[in-house]
Formats: C-alpha cells, sequence, structure tokens
C-alpha cells in the first residue's frame, strides 16, 4: 500500500461506540506505512484508552489534556501544517456540529481549524441524530467546504434500534483514504479502463467452462490506478474478491459480457488483464445435462476477441464532434503462456496491435494464477523489453501503471 506509506495521518477519534473500530483502522494504518498520530476527545477517551491507539500505532496519542500542556501553543499548528490527511473517525454529531461552525474548543476542532490538509469524515450516531435537520446540514457545509463524508451505512446501532448511523468498516475507510491521497497523481485526469479474472462460458444452466484466474492482478493494477489519480472502471468476471473502493465496478460473466462491457466504454487506457476464454460452447443446453444421458458431445467455437475487436476496429480514428479520436489511446493485453512465453507474447502484442504486453508464465507455481506473486516481462510496441523480478502483484501493478503514465505522455 505505498499510497499510504511514509503519510502523516492524523486520525481523530470522538465518544462513540464505534471508536472500537477505530483501533483496527489505526493499525491498519500503521501496517501499511503510514505515521498516525491520534487525537482522542474526552468523550472518545471513554471508549478507548490512549494506550490503545499507542500500542499498535507506535506513537503518543494526544488527548484533550495535551491542549494545556507545554506544547499547547504549537501542537495543534504542527499537526495542521505537517498532516496528509485528517480523517475523523468515528465523528459524532456533536463534533459535526463544530467543525461546521468553526467551533474550537478542544485539541481535535482546533487542530481542525489549523489544518491545510483533505478533512475525511466518518459518521457514527444513532438514525434519528443523523437523520436530524441540523447534522444534514451540518453535513452539508462541510461538503461544500471539501470535507468527504463516508458513509454512515444502515445496521444495527447502539441503542438497539437499525438504521442509518453505523460507521463503515475500516477496510472501507482506508480505500476512501487512499482515494483522497491519490486524486493529484500522475494519472489524475484520465480514465483507465481495467478487465480482471477468467470468464465463463456457460455449456448448461449449471456447468461452465473457465480458467484458474483469480483476478488478483487486475484488481491490484485497478488499485494502483486509483492512487495514481485515475478514474477507473474496473470490468470483472466473476472473482472472489473486494473491487476497490473508488471504481465503478462492471460485473459480467462471459467473453461476450465482457466485450460488450469494453465497448460500452471509451477511455485513455484499457489493461485486459483479464483471462478471457478462447473457446464457448456453440450451443448452450437448455437443461441441466444428466449422466444417464450419456457423456455429451460438446462443439466449440471460438469465444469474443475483445483485443482483436479493439485494435483492429475502435483504435482506427473516429471523426467525433469534428476531432479525430480514438476508443483507447493506450491498450495493454496480457499474455498467460505455459511455453514458448516471449514469441507468443511478441505475436500477441503486434497482431492485436497493442502498446503493451505484459507476459507471464503460468507454468511457475510462484507466478501466474492464484498465488501473490508474479514474474513478468513487459514487451513494448517500439521493441523494448523490460523482464521484472519476481514480486508482489502490487508491486508488479506499479511498474505497469508507471510505463502507462510514460505512454500516454
Amino acid at each position: 500500500m505505498s499510497i499510504l506509506s511514509g503519510k502523516h495521518i492524523l486520525l481523530g477519534v470522538t465518544g462513540s461506540i464505534a471508536g472500537y473500530k477505530a483501533a483496527d483502522l489505526a493499525s491498519k494504518l500503521a501496517q501499511a506505512g503510514a505515521q498516525v498520530d491520534v487525537i482522542l476527545t474526552n468523550a472518545g477517551e471513554k471508549f478507548v484508552t490512549p494506550l490503545t491507539f499507542q500500542s499498535v500505532t507506535g506513537r503518543r496519542a494526544c488527548t484533550d489534556a495535551d491542549l494545556w500542556g507545554n506544547e499547547a501553543h504549537v501542537l495543534h499548528v504542527g499537526f495542521g501544517k505537517t498532516a496528509d490527511l485528517l480523517l475523523i473517525a468515528p465523528c459524532t454529531a456533536d463534533t459535526i456540529a463544530k467543525l461546521a461552525h468553526g467551533l474550537a474548543d478542544n485539541l481535535l476542532t482546533v487542530t481542525a481549524l489549523a489544518a491545510t490538509c483533505p478533512l475525511v469524515i466518518a459518521p457514527a450516531m444513532d438514525g434519528g441524530m443523523f437523520d436530524h435537520p441540523a447534522t444534514q446540514e451540518n453535513l452539508a457545509k462541510l461538503k461544500e467546504r471539501g470535507a468527504v463524508i463516508i458513509g454512515p451505512v444502515s445496521g444495527h446501532l447502539a441503542s438497539g434500534l437499525s438504521g442509518v448511523g453505523r460507521m463503515i468498516e475500516p477496510a472501507e475507510i482506508i480505500g476512501h483514504v487512499r482515494v483522497v491521497l491519490g486524486r493529484n497523481g500522475k494519472l489524475a485526469g484520465k480514465k483507465v479502463v481495467v478487465t480482471a479474472g477468467g470468464t465463463q462460458e456457460a455449456l448448461d444452466p449449471v456447468r461452465v467452462i473457465t480458467n484458474h484466474s483469480s483476478g488478483k492482478q487486475g484488481y491490484a493494477l485497478a488499485q494502483v490506478a486509483l492512487d495514481s489519480g485515475a478514474d477507473v472502471c474496473l470490468i470483472s468476471a466473476p472473482t472472489a474478491l473486494t473491487p476497490p473502493v473508488g471504481a465503478r465496478f462492471v460485473n459480467v460473466v462471459s467473453a461476450e459480457d465482457m466485450l460488450n462491457a469494453v465497448m460500452a466504454e471509451s477511455a485513455d487506457v484499457l489493461i485486459m488483464a483479464a483471462a478471457v476464454a478462447d473457446f464457448t460452447p456453440k450451443v448452450k443446453a437448455k437443461d441441466k445435462m444428466k449422466k444417464r444421458d450419456g457423456i455429451p458431445q460438446v462443439e466449440l467455437t471460438a469465444a469474443a476477441d475483445i483485443l482483436g475487436t479493439v485494435g483492429g476496429q475502435t483504435r482506427r480514428p473516429e471523426r467525433v464532434e469534428g476531432l479525430c479520436a480514438k476508443r483507447f489511446h493506450v491498450v495493454v493485453g496480457f499474455a498467460a503462456e505455459s511455453q514458448h512465453l516471449l514469441e507468443n507474447a511478441s505475436e500477441k502484442l503486434k497482431s492485436k496491435k497493442l502498446d503493451l504486453i505484459v507476459a507471464n508464465d503460468i507454468s511457475a507455481k510462484d507466478a501466474g494464477f492464484a498465488v501473490e506473486t508474479n514474474r513478468v516481462t513487459l514487451l513494448f510496441a517500439n521493441g523494448k523489453k523490460e523482464s521484472l523480478p519476481l514480486m508482489s502483484k502490487t508491486d508488479a501493478a506499479e511498474k505497469i501503471i508507471e510505463h502507462i503514465s510514460t505512454l500516454l505522455e
């Protein structure tokens, strides 16, 4: 999670039972490499102690007592000037009201006034308090000033009632934090379409032809593109993965579905990381095939060729409102091969008219499908070649996005 590495994040914790989630949040941010300074309000201390946060961040957690200490005249100013982001999670209705009206009666709110960094708020309160017109007006004021409001969601509340007011989970909060931190990145203002997962071709209403793709490399590419400030559309075949926060998600099943979804988009970059079926049954059985009827004879036909369609048709110049435009300015393909890796990848690079192809040997136990690491070779349309050592799929995604950024330039 390099977008968080070295970032100075102020985590404000106010008086809510959701404070126990804030401890997990602080821990996850610190594990991702962030420098986390926690500021607890008096009410926040009633739910979680400063020692808890000090234990998971390795840094002193501050309270209102510090506002009147030896550093009183510089502590909040120092925090405000050095922080990359101020995150208040959980944030109560009381603190929201103070922030909206510029009140500064504790260390957290006085720091918020001094801060020049982005402000992210994760509300947590009873449903009636969240729905109250005063709270809604206060949130609207904060949004107008540029604050990012994430949540709350519907669920079981501390009052015993159910409704909208539950703080969103730490993992999702971190996703929003990444989007905010990355919005001025090297792909800011660019749109990126990423495909991921292995398509499924139906034999009958029960069975499918598919492959071993987990979607991990494609999802990593989508996350790194988001970290780089891109507007990301993730088109995914079925996987067990959760789409990254901030991506527009399009769920597909078959190669034909994926083709239609890709052709509905127009973007600066298309990254075809999905493992798309080469073959599909010529006829799908209407009913479930039964063993008692004998071994079925399945005739296959070629599945939709997405890169072939993109490279052969939509990248030709088209007249759009008097301008010459392409559906995708940079197209990146993947070649998952079990033999003749570079020869097959090079042929695909040329035949599909790609700008870059990522070749990986799926026969290797530590790379390819269903593992956390990858070892790939990048082949470029200009003849350049770069072999990457074994690394995590996130690290590989970062290398690929770096090259895509250069291609766009």
